[in-house]
C-alpha cells in the first residue's frame, strides 16, 4: 500500500469508530449513574432502522438522527422504570430489549431494506485539509465524525471537572451520600440513563446514514456492536478517553482484517471479519487479570524489577465499577 493509501485507509478508521464512541460514551454516562443500559445492542439496531426510515421518508439527516436520539432515550428509560420504578432486575430487562429491539428492527425494517436514502457527506475543513498528513485523516471527515472527536473531550470535562459531574459520579458511586448532600437520586439516575440513551442512540444513524449507508436487514453487520460497546465501556474503565482508545482500537482491527485478508488466502473470509469480536473480549479479560489470584503467586516468582514493571503495568490496565452500578438505591 502507498502513504496516500494507508492515509485513507486509517481516516476510515476514524470514522468507523465514530458510532462505537457514540455508544459508549453514552453507555459510560448511564452507568456511571448507576443504570446498566444492557440493551445496547438492539437499541444501535433498532435507530439505525429507525434513523434511516425517517430520514428516508422526510429527506431530512437532521431527523434521521434526531430519531435515532429519540429511540435511544425511550428504551435507555424503560430499563430506568423497570429498575428504579418497579424494581427489576437491570440485567434481565435490558437483555430482553436487546432481544426485542433487535427482532424489531428486522421486521419494521423489511420494507424499507435495500433502499438507496440521504447520506452524510464530507465535510472538509478549508485550511487545515491541506495539511501533509493530518488534512486527510483528521480535516476530511463527515460532520459526525467530527462530532465524536470533540464528543470524547466533552464528555470527559463533563464527568471530571464539573459540579453536576460530580454530582453524577456521586449517584454512581455513593448514592446515599449524594442523597444527603440534596440530590433527587432517582430522578438524576432517569435523567442520565435517558441522556445516555440518545447520546447512544446516536450511533445506528450514524452507521445507517455514512459509514454504512442503507439499512438491509441481518446483513447490515450490526448485529453484536453492541455487545463491543459494553465491552468497551468496561475496557475503558468508564473514562471517556480510555474508552475512546477501545473504539479506535476494534475499528482499527476490523481494518486490519481486511488489509491481511489478501495475504492470508487460505484463510476463510469470514475468520478475518469476526476475528476483533474475541480479540476485544481477550482484551477485556486482561484488563481484569491482575485480580486473580494465580496472577499474583506468578508474579511473585518472577524477579523482581520484571515482578515491578509487569505489576505497574497490570495496575494501570486495572479497572473499578462504579460501586452503586445496577443496585437500586433505597431511601433509609
Amino acid at each position: 500500500m502507498t502513504e496516500n493509501e494507508v492515509v485513507r485507509s486509517l481516516a476510515g478508521v476514524l470514522a468507523a469508530a465514530g458510532p462505537v464512541i457514540f455508544g459508549v460514551t453514552g453507555e459510560t454516562i448511564s452507568e456511571r449513574a448507576g443504570i446498566i443500559n444492557l440493551s445496547m445492542n438492539g437499541t444501535i439496531l433498532l435507530s439505525a432502522m429507525g434513523g434511516f426510515a425517517v430520514s428516508l421518508s422526510t429527506h431530512s439527516l437532521a431527523l434521521g438522527f434526531l430519531a435515532g436520539a429519540g429511540i435511544g432515550a425511550l428504551v435507555a428509560t424503560v430499563v430506568a422504570f423497570s429498575s428504579i420504578t418497579l424494581k427489576q432486575s437491570q440485567v434481565a430487562v435490558g437483555f430482553v430489549l436487546a432481544l426485542l429491539c433487535r427482532d424489531l428492527s428486522y421486521f419494521l425494517g423489511n420494507p424499507i431494506m435495500g433502499q438507496m436514502g440521504p447520506r452524510v457527506s464530507l465535510l472538509p475543513i478549508p485550511g487545515l485539509q491541506h495539511l501533509p498528513l493530518l488534512g486527510p485523516l483528521l480535516f476530511t471527515q463527515d460532520p459526525m465524525t467530527y462530532l465524536s472527536f470533540i464528543l470524547i473531550f466533552l464528555a470527559w470535562f463533563f464527568i471530571f471537572r464539573t459540579r453536576p459531574g460530580l454530582m453524577l459520579r456521586g449517584i454512581g458511586e455513593k448514592p446515599a451520600a449524594a442523597y444527603v448532600r440534596g440530590a433527587n437520586v432517582g430522578r438524576l439516575r432517569y435523567f442520565y440513563a435517558a441522556l445516555g440513551g440518545a447520546v447512544a442512540g446516536l450511533a445506528g444513524p450514524i452507521y445507517s446514514l455514512s459509514v454504512k449507508a442503507g439499512w438491509k436487514g441481518t446483513i447490515s453487520g450490526l448485529d453484536g456492536i453492541g455487545w463491543i460497546v459494553l465491552a468497551i465501556t468496561i475496557f475503558g474503565g468508564w473514562s471517556p478517553f480510555r474508552a475512546a482508545l477501545g473504539a479506535y482500537l476494534f475499528a482499527f482491527l476490523q481494518w486490519l482484517g481486511l488489509v491481511l485478508q489478501p495475504s492470508l488466502p487460505g484463510v476463510p473470509s469470514q475468520v478475518l471479519q469476526v476475528a476483533p469480536f474475541p480479540l476485544m473480549i481477550l482484551t477485556l479479560l486482561l484488563v481484569n487479570i491482575g485480580q486473580a489470584e494465580w496472577v499474583e503467586r506468578t508474579l511473585a516468582r518472577m524477579p523482581e524489577p520484571v515482578r515491578r514493571d509487569l505489576g505497574k503495568l497490570l495496575r494501570a490496565m486495572n479497572v473499578t465499577p462504579p460501586a452503586a452500578l445496577g443496585t437500586p438505591f433505597e431511601k433509609d
